[in-house]
Parts: C-alpha cells; sequence; structure tokens
C-alpha cells in the first residue's frame, strides 16, 4: 500500500494469492491430495480449484514468470507432485492481487512500475490467467554457418553489434583471418564462443594491454606518483610512460613481489576461481568478490541473487571445494529522493525526471538487498558485511558487488583436469537465461537494453545450489585423506558450458555431447545450450572408475547429474556435438591466446584538488557562516549523520542473516540496540579454534572521482587504507591481512577514463606493498555507463558512473577472545584518543606503522573501543561511537588548541585516522605507543553522564542531545 501511494495509486485495499499452473493427469482424488497436503497451510490459508471472480469495486492482475524464465517454486511444486502422486507435471506459478478502489489506468501503473518486470514476466489483466500452459517453441538444431570471411570491416563491426559479440574491429579482423586461414566459415556456435572467451567479462582484455600513459597540464614535481623503476614501465624522453600489462605491473607485481619477500601465506592468487590464504595448519580460507552490475540494471532481484549465487560457486569451485562460510555485498546505487518515478515527468521538490529505460533507484536498491538476502539466507551463509554509497550517476548502471568467503583444507587446493576424465554436469538444468550474459555484461547500457538483453538475466534457485554445494563436499571427501572423486572443477559462470569446458579443456580438448545436457524446457538451440549461463551448475572432471560413487552420491542429494563427453583429443580441439552430429570445432590455442590485446591511450588531466593533501567525500552539510562557528559545528555534525552516505543502514543490515552456521564472533551492528555501524565482522571458521577471521571493505570513491578534482591513485591508497583500518580495529593482525580489489569504470576507449584506471591500479600497487596486503584475487566491470534519448530535447545523453574501486579484506584474528567493537563503552572518566597516522599525500609508513601499534595495544586489552575515522572526520567517528553506546552516557570533546576553525578540525578526513577509547590510566601509555609509530595524537574527549555530545569551540562549547544525535543518524534510511 506505501509503494503503491508513492506512485501516485490509492488503493483502498488490496488481496494477494498464490497461482499454480499444473498440466498433469491427475484424478480428481489427486488434485485433492495436491491442494490440500503441499500448496496451501492449512491453518493460515485457502486453496481453491480454478479462478475466482473479483469482487464489485476490484481490478485484478495475475503476474506470471515468461516461457522459459526459471521459476524455483514450479521445480519444488513439480517434484512434490510427482512425489505425491506418481505423475510427471508441468509447473508454473504466479501471483494474483485483486485491487480495490483504483481505475484500470490506476492499476496498468501498478502493475508496471510495481508488481512485474517485462524483462522476465508477463502481466494478465482480462482474462487474468494465460489461456493455456505457457511452452516455448521447439529449436531448430540446423547447424549454421556465420559467412565473414568476405566481409568489410564496416560490415564485421555491424555483425559484431548486431550479433551482440562486443568485439571490437581488430578482433574481429583477428577472427576474420583465422577462418581465412581454415578454409571454411565458422559456425554460430563457435563464433559465439570466441567471442565469450575473448569478452572484457572474462579475460580482462584492458587490464591486461599495453598503456601509453601521459599527463596534461599540472607540475610532475606535485604529482605523487613517480613512476621510475616500477615494474613493466619505461619512461619516455618526453615523459611519456609506457605500461606493460597493466594487471601484472600493478596489482599481480604487489602480490608476487610480497611473496617472493617472504611472505609465505599466500597459497594460490590469480589461478583459480578464488584466492586462497593460510588459515592455520591444516585449513585454509578462499575469497571471492564479483560484480552483477548489468543484470542487476535490468532486473534487480535476480540480478543480485544470481551474483551473490555465482560468487559462491566460484568459492565452491577452487581447488577441489570448499565450504561457503561467510558472504558480502556492496551496493552503488543512485539517491532515491533525486528522481520522480515516472521519466516523463519531474516529481516535488528537487527530483528530476526519470530516465527512460531505468527502473526506479528505491526499487533498485529494494530488489537488490531482497536477492542477495533471500539467497543467502536460503544457502545458510551469513552475510556479514557489506556497504552503500549514493551517487546520481548510478541512475542508469548500478553496481552490485557480492563477495564469499570459503573454507577449505590445504591439501586439497588444487585441482588438474586429466586426459580420459568425463565431462560432468552438476546441478540445476540450462535454460534460456543468461545468454550472451558475459558479452552483454562487456558492453555499455541504453535505453533499449531491458528489451534487447532480457535474455541475459538469470534467475536463481538458492535450494538447488544449496544440494550442489552438499554433493560436491561429499564427493570432495569420498576418496580418503587428499583424494577427491574429481581431479577438478570450475562453475559455470560466465559463458556457461563454454566458459567451464573451455577453460578446463584448455590443454587437452574436450569432446562435448551438448544433446545429453539436462535443459529446463525443450526450445534451446545447441549454441544456446553451450553458452547459457543459468545458475546453479558445475563442471567436473571425473575419472571414469568415480563415475558410479560419484552418481550415487547425486542420486541421494537429489542433484541432477550428466555426463557430456570426455577431456582429451588427439588435436587438443574442443569438438561440439549434437544428436551425433559436429556442430563446432574450436583451436583452443587460438581460442585462449589468439585475442589480439589492444594499445591503450592514456591521458590525465590532474584537477583543482589533485594536489591537495585533505580530501573530504562527505558533503559539508548545512554548513553556517563561520561568525557563528557553534551552530556551523552543530548543524555540520547532525547534516552529515543523516547524509545517506553516512547515515545508519540498519533497514538493510537487519534482512540478512548474520548467524547462521554459528561461527559469528561479531556481527555487522554492535553495541546498544544494535545501532552501531561495525568495523568488520569476525568469524571463527573452525569449531574449537581461538581463531578468528575478520572481513571488511574500504571504499573511498569521492577521493579520485575525477568531476570532483579528485585522484584516483590516491582513492586507491584511502581504500587499502579504510579496509585494513577496519580489519584492526577489531582485533586483525596488520601483519596477516590479504585484499581484492574491484574496478568499476565507465568506457576506458576514452583517454581520461583509462587514465584514471591507470593511477588507480598504481595506488594499488603501493598500497598492497607498503601494508605488505597481497592481492589474492580480484575483477573489473568496465563501460559502466548509460547512453539514453532525452525525451525532452531530443538530444543523446551519457552518464557515466564515477570510477570506483572497492577493496575487500580478510585478516587473521588471533585470538577472538581479544576482539574489539567501536560502541562506546560505559565507563565514566575514559578518555577518547585521536590518532592522525599519515595523509592522503604523505608516504605510508607512518599509517602501517600506526596499525601495527594499534594491533599491539589491542591484543594487549588496552583498549575499550576502536573505530576508524573516515567519512565526514573524526567528530563523525566520534558520535558514532556514543550512538552504539549506551543511552545516557556521553561525551565531551575537546575543540581545536591551534587557532584551526572547530569545523576544519572536526571534519577533517584523513588516511590512518582511528578514535580510540581508553582508560584514563592508560591513556599515557595509548599515546606514547601511537607516538612512537609517528602518528600525532591527543586526548579529544571525555566520557560523561551528560547524554550529550558537548562539543567545544572557539566560540564555547555547542551540546547537542543523544536523541538529536539518533533521530538525524537512523531517520534517513530507515524505510
Amino acid at each position: 500500500m506505501r509503494a503503491a501511494r508513492s506512485l501516485g495509486v490509492e488503493p483502498k485495499a488490496v488481496r494477494t494469492a498464490r497461482v499454480y499452473l499444473i498440466e498433469a493427469p491427475l484424478d480428481r482424488a489427486a488434485v485433492e491430495r495436491v491442494r490440500t497436503r503441499l500448496l496451501a497451510d492449512p491453518v493460515l490459508e485457502e486453496c481453491a480449484v480454478g479462478a475466482g471472480p473479483s469482487l464489485p469495486g476490484e481490478r485484478t492482475i495475475e503476474v506470471h514468470p515468461l516461457p522459459g524464465v526459471m521459476d524455483p517454486a514450479a521445480q519444488t511444486v513439480r517434484d512434490a507432485v510427482r512425489q505425491l502422486t506418481g505423475a510427471h507435471a508441468e509447473v508454473s506459478t504466479g501471483t494474483r492481487y485483486d485491487i480495490e478502489g483504483v481505475s484500470e489506468r490506476g492499476a496498468q501503473t501498478l502493475a508496471r512500475r510495481l508488481l512485474s518486470n517485462a524483462v522476465i514476466e508477463k502481466v494478465h489483466h482480462e482474462p487474468w490467467a494465460p489461456a493455456r500452459f505457457p511452452r516455448a517453441t521447439p529449436a531448430d538444431q540446423t547447424v549454421r554457418r556465420v559467412p565473414l570471411r568476405d566481409l568489410s570491416d564496416e560490415q564485421l563491426m555491424k555483425l559484431s553489434r548486431d550479433g551482440h559479440l562486443f568485439l571490437s574491429l581488430a578482433e574481429m579482423q583477428t577472427v576474420r583471418a583465422h577462418y581465412q586461414c581454415q578454409g571454411r566459415e565458422p559456425t554460430d556456435v563457435e563464433l559465439e564462443t570466441i567471442a565469450q572467451t575473448w569478452s572484457e567479462h572474462c579475460v580482462h582484455k584492458t587490464l591486461k594491454s599495453t598503456v601509453r600513459y601521459r599527463a596534461q597540464g599540472g607540475s610532475r614535481a606535485d604529482d605523487p606518483i613517480r613512476w621510475e623503476g616500477r615494474p613493466g614501465v619505461a619512461v619516455g624522453p618526453d615523459g611519456a610512460v609506457t605500461i606493460r600489462n597493466l594487471l601484472k605491473s600493478t596489482v599481480a607485481a604487489a602480490t608476487h613481489e610480497l611473496m617472493a619477500d617472504g611472505l609465505d601465506w599466500a597459497l594460490s592468487v590469480f589461478v583459480d576461481n578464488a584466492g586462497v590464504i593460510a588459515f592455520d595448519e591444516r585449513h585454509a580460507v578462499n575469497i571471492k568478490v564479483e560484480t552483477h552490475n548489468r543484470p542487476s540494471a535490468i532486473e534487480p532481484y535476480g540480478g543480485a541473487a544470481t551474483g551473490i549465487g555465482g560468487c559462491i560457486r566460484d568459492v565452491i569451485g577452487t581447488g577441489l571445494g570448499a565450504r561457503p562460510v561467510a558472504s558480502t555485498d556492496v551496493f552503488c546505487v543512485a539517491s532515491p529522493d533525486s528522481f520522480s518515478v515516472e521519466s516523463e515527468r519531474g516529481g516535488p521538490g528537487n527530483a528530476k525526471p526519470l530516465p527512460p529505460g531505468v527502473l526506479h533507484p528505491r526499487r533498485v536498491l529494494s530488489r537488490v538487498i531482497d536477492g542477495v538476502r533471500d539467497y543467502g539466507n536460503r544457502m545458510g551463509i551469513p552475510t556479514l558485511n557489506g556497504a552503500v554509497y549514493f551517487d546520481d550517476r548510478y541512475v542508469g548502471n548500478p553496481l552490485v558487488f557480492c563477495g564469499c568467503i570459503g573454507l577449505m583444507d590445504r591439501g586439497k587446493i588444487r585441482g588438474e583436469t586429466r586426459a580420459g576424465d568425463r565431462i560432468v554436469a552438476l546441478g540445476g538444468r540450462t535454460g534460456k537465461d543468461g545468454i550472451h550474459g558475459a558479452t552483454f555484461s562487456s558492453a555499455e547500457l541504453t535505453h533499449t537494453h531491458a528489451d534487447e538483453f532480457a535474455h541475459a538475466v538469470q534467475i536463481g534457485n538458492a535450494i538447488e545450489e544449496k544440494r550442489l554445494l552438499d554433493a560436491i563436499l561429499r564427493a570432495r571427501d569420498a576418496g580418503g585423506p587428499g583424494r577427491a572423486l574429481f581431479s577438478a572443477l570450475t562453475d559455470c559462470g560466465a559463458g556457461g558450458f563454454s566458459s567451464a569446458v573451455g577453460e578446463m579443456a584448455r590443454e587437452l580438448g574436450a569432446e562435448v555431447h551438448l544433446d545429453r545436457a539436462p535443459l529446463k524446457y525443450g526450445a534451446l538451440r545447441y549454441d544456446e545450450i553451450w553458452i547459457s549461463e543459468s545458475q546453479e551448475r558445475m563442471v567436473l572432471s571425473v575419472p571414469p572408475q568415480n563415475m558410479a560413487a560419484l552418481r550415487a552420491i547425486c542420486e541421494e542429494e537429489g542433484v541432477e547429474l550428466a555426463d557430456l563427453g570426455e577431456f582429451g583429443t588427439p588435436t587438443r580441439e574442443i569438438i561440439l556435438r549434437f544428436a551425433g552430429a559436429e556442430v563446432g570445432r574450436l583451436d583452443t590455442k587460438f581460442l585462449h591466446e589468439g585475442i589480439p590485446m589492444p594499445l591503450r591511450e592514456a591521458v590525465w588531466s590532474p584537477g583543482p584538488r589533485s594536489a591537495g593533501a585533505d580530501t573530504p567525500h562527505a558533503p559539508q552539510v548545512g554548513a553556517a557562516p563561520h561568525s557563528d562557528e557553534k551552530e556551523a559545528v552543530r548543524r555540520t555534525l547532525l547534516g552529515l549523520l543523516a547524509n545517506p552516505n553516512i547515515a545508519s543502514k540498519r533497514w538493510i543490515v537487519r534482512q540478512y542473516d548474520h548467524e547462521v552456521q554459528g561461527n559469528t564472533v561479531l556481527k555487522p551492528l554492535v553495541g546498544a540496540g544494535g545501532v552501531g555501524p561495525g568495523d568488520a565482522s569476525v568469524i571463527q571458521p573452525v569449531a574449537g579454534s581461538r581463531t578468528g577471521l575478520a572481513i571488511a571493505c574500504g571504499l573511498a570513491t569521492p577521493v579520485g572521482d575525477p568531476a570532483l578534482g579528485g585522484d584516483p591513485y590516491l582513492m586507491a591508497l584511502a581504500a587499502i587504507d579504510e579496509c585494513v583500518r577496519n580489519l584492526v580495529c577489531v582485533g586483525a593482525d596488520p601483519a596477516r591481512i590479504a585484499i581484492l580489489d574491484n574496478f568499476c569504470w565507465p568506457s576506458c576507449d576514452k583517454p581520461a577514463n583509462m587514465a584514471a584506471l591507470v593511477r588507480a591500479a598504481v595506488g594499488c600497487y603501493d598500497g598492497a606493498k607498503a601494508y605488505r596486503t597481497p592481492f589474492v584475487s580480484g575483477k573489473d566491470s568496465l563501460s559502466n555507463q548509460f547512453r539514453y534519448t532525452d525525451p525532452a530535447t531530443g538530444q543523446e545523453v551519457l552518464i557515466e558512473i564515477p570510477p570506483t574501486l572497492l577493496i575487500t579484506g580478510i585478516g587473521l584474528v588471533r585470538d577472538v577472545a581479544a576482539c574489539v567493537t567501536m560502541d562506546l563503552k560505559p565507563v565514566a572518566g575514559s578518555v577518547l584518543v585521536l590518532v592522525e597516522g599519515g595523509h592522503r599525500r604523505a608516504d605510508l609508513g607512518t599509517a602501517v606503522q600506526t596499525a601495527h601499534a594499534l594491533h599491539g595495544l589491542i591484543s594487549a586489552g588496552k583498549i575499550l573501543a576502536a573505530h576508524d575515522s573516515s567519512e565526514g572526520g573524526p567528530l563523525v567517528a566520534m558520535a558514532e561511537m556514543l550512538l552504539a553506546g549506551d543511552q545516557g552516557w556521553g561525551l565531551s570533546v575537546s575543540g581545536p588548541s591551534s587557532g584551526e576553525p572547530a569545523p576544519a578540525h572536526f571534519f577533517r578526513e584523513r588516511i590512518a585516522c582511528y578514535a580510540l577509547q581508553c582508560e584514563q590510566a592508560r591513556a599515557s601509555e595509548v599515546i606514547a605507543a601511537c607516538q612512537a609509530a609517528g602518528a600525532a595524537v591527543h586526548i579529544a574527549a571525555t566520557v560523561t553522564r551528560s547524554g550529550l555530545l558537548s562539543i567545544g569551540t572557539a566560540q564555547g562549547s555547542t551540546d547537542v542531545p543523544f536523541a538529536d544525535l539518533r533521530r538525524a543518524f537512523l531517520g534517513t534510511l530507515d524505510w
């Protein structure tokens, strides 16, 4: 009702019902058994056969999945009907809404804007239900060849775009030359496979390119980057910089240099589905963070759900299998209050018209939260860390980051495909959902993509993946110590079977029988079966002698198994067959090594703020003139606490299960009433062990935003530093922290964007080397921008997202009993010590030493509470600590002693800044330890029983009641 009113529709009442369309040979008794024993809870629900009429004054809407769309509930009902009656049933589900007191136009508005998504669902008004059971048309399996050997360059590019290949001209020319040498035209499935394998999403060709970088304007002496002596970098006499393989020379180089320098606990990096580090003598942990941006823009629930589902599969599919123990998520969306509901007109206040072809930011945020929540909760995996960042430039291209952490045996962190092994597919059936997902994820979004790429949206089934997980873990351990029933495994991620089998068969080749793949429905062509990204599927390399044992496990766990063929061919080619006929033959060397790597041009034009040391990235909301300094501080503090990028995210956090599996030590919300935004979460993945694992992230987007004069190099340093601080604040050892990078960028065909990516990657290298935090995995998502035609002016509009770098970290906690939280402890007379360990432009050496000093103090039990100071500066951090504590306690905050204006003093943002609570008697010891590390330290506040935040200024103190702080902090996103 509330959501309907937000659309300008005022229904008097709404009744809902679940609808089940069942086609099966059932007699009346069997129908009654299904109705009473399966479809309804007899205590709470009624169940009727047939569609009942609407009541007077009501309008009825039914929403059903389109044919072929994944319908997990229907699968469950189908299996249950078979168990109850022995009959095979076709099942589709839907939802019926009987709405009283709305016009036909109002009903259509609700159906279009609230109750359905045209990408995956069909709305029925009159008649309400489909006239017949929805089915797709059987597929034509005729082998199709694509004539391209004689195409001009212009025709090649038209084929690339119209065929959703999204390959560059150089890549299409390379494909043309390859088939000219072969003396034949490619089949459709061959061309699709090349496009999937060569997509930006799969091969990361921009980050692996050679880059020619130069700066325009500004003094080289002002640039914090020193280019000479870096790996893979050559500096020309004119100052131009050439970087060979950007990823290898920065992110990967930092890790490999650290490992060569004695870091021995990074066990597997950049070679598997997830990075692996040592946890103890027997166990390892692995971690992966992915993005699912394009699908989430079109269908937020399914996009986010399959995003987390795919990341969980990455963790399961590392080495010989891992058990997922925790998940993370980060969302970057436009502010819900910035845009009106409809694209045709503006809204109240400053709300802007919503661009055509996009979903409203509120719906996007709500549904991506739902997607991650439902999938993780249903699989029994706690979601323990995350963040939300608002910027209106994400309106057409929201970012959805999903991460997962797993526990595995150190003796099973590597697998190897063997010739003669069977190609075995386990899990969900193959469908039409997810086709062209990899190539679509490499393309720029436009206002027509919701229609054009409906097939790229995947629909997940968490219960199917849970069964798949159980079967794989049993098969992993069934062969005895150090042995599994399979030689290797990987998930069917981007590109489906084409990527999974293609990667596993890289050195051996394979013969694949596509007609053996179980299908959701029979309307798939052989090429669609090969490239579909339908969820919950894994591919295993299984020795023939182990097939019977594996099949028995799968039958017991309710997991479907399909033997698709054999690894290893004499020519090391991948040979694809359907119903005995050859439909494709792929040269694995050309497939994996034939892509022409681009030369990228990068031009950096530093903005006016780039050379600055302090870069506040929370807006200074509501600042009063300096002549009224007390009011300026009060208003700015309350404005910052209410700003959506700082305000409490408890409405989101509370939707997730944080304690399933029973190993959570610190949850995301801490303190009295679960209000405090914890810096990091901690789990105890090995039962009986005192060792814990802390999970955190760092996101400093405005620091690197070129539109704000920011520098992506400094953004990378700030994000790494924030991630490390968050981990250290809960008790993690800074000497045992591993990190991951996720770059989400606008198109790097634009030299300025490419230069921003270069600077961020170099910042990752410098930050990782300084903190000795190896990158163990990562992912990039490029071309994140939205193009549309303004209906008012007819002009083309391009909205680029701000360059966004997410750093995710995991850190070892030696003893979980020593963990610290950020909430203010009720110890009268205790003090808050503010520690500033660095500036953004300064060398990170002091920041690193400060982190180690703080870890020593926490491990020794000398710190009562610790909180990192980031968005909004130190006064915001202290206010958050107070809000997380018991009501009735207060803080008396000292004003600046140097003559600095109070607003600048209280809201300055710097790296390596912490607020620490300790007993008065320990203050001198804490200060001395931090000063010895080179940090600037002072007592910033005293804990009182006043119930006030009393803030000192040059004009005297200003008091902010606890209730005012709470109202500002909790009110913004308390949906």
